[in-house]
């Protein structure tokens, strides 16, 4: 029994643009995450301050950070998608 593959392979227009993206999110994110490890190191103590609910600061910004994760996922696979229709037309 013989099929076709399930997706054209063709040349992707937007891969130059979804990589210029993945780059600035990645930098965003990296900058953001050196913010939690340079208090960690130079000021550990802020850590342990209550902020909201009674959580501490290094609860509040590690869930931060994985919402952000999350978040700029979202986000770059919105553009992506947007970016990959409007440049691979047929």
């Amino acid at each position: 029994m013989l099929h076709e593959p399930a997706v054209v392979i063709s040349t992707d227009n937007a891969a130059s643009k979804k990589s210029k993206l993945g780059i600035i999110l990645f930098f965003v994110y990296t900058v953001i995450y050196s913010g939690f490890v340079l208090i960690g190191l130079t000021k550990p103590e802020l850590m342990g301050l209550e902020l909201i609910g009674g959580q501490n600061i290094a609860i509040i910004y590690g869930f931060g950070l994985i919402v952000l994760a999350i978040v700029m996922g979202f986000i770059y696979n919105y553009f992506c998608t947007k970016m990959e229709k409007k440049l691979n037309k047929n």
